[in-house]
């Protein structure tokens, strides 16, 4: 019996041996920045480009810029993060660009 406890405790000691090497994971690599630099105000300040998303006023905001003489573009879009005090951002066709407050909904021109 001890024998056999010996040469399963061999074997198994032995297994360990032929264990496959991991190869370690490659090093991170940085993000390449763009080649082109963006776009900047007359200060040299770069203008920060926000995604269009649309809110739950942004029906509301488009109608209160139509009845202002905006129309066209993507429409309404959100420039704040969503909650009870919103900010919409609407660019018209003539190239002006309309912006509402909306609070619990209730939205003013700004």
């Amino acid at each position: 019996m001890k024998r056999a406890l010996v040469l399963v405790a061999i074997l198994l000691g032995g297994c360990s041996h032929f264990k496959s090497k991991v190869k370690p994971a490659p090093a991170p690599v940085a993000a390449a920045k763009p080649a082109t630099p963006g776009l900047l105000d007359a200060n040299g300040t770069p203008i920060e480009r926000v995604p269009f998303r649309t809110g739950v006023s942004s029906a509301t905001v488009e109608k209160m810029a139509k009845q202002e003489g905006c129309t066209g573009g993507q429409g309404a879009g959100l420039m704040t993060e969503a909650g009870p005090v919103e900010v919409y951002r609407m660019r018209c066709e003539n190239g002006k660009v309309f912006t509402a407050r909306c609070e619990l909904r209730q939205c003013v021109k700004m």
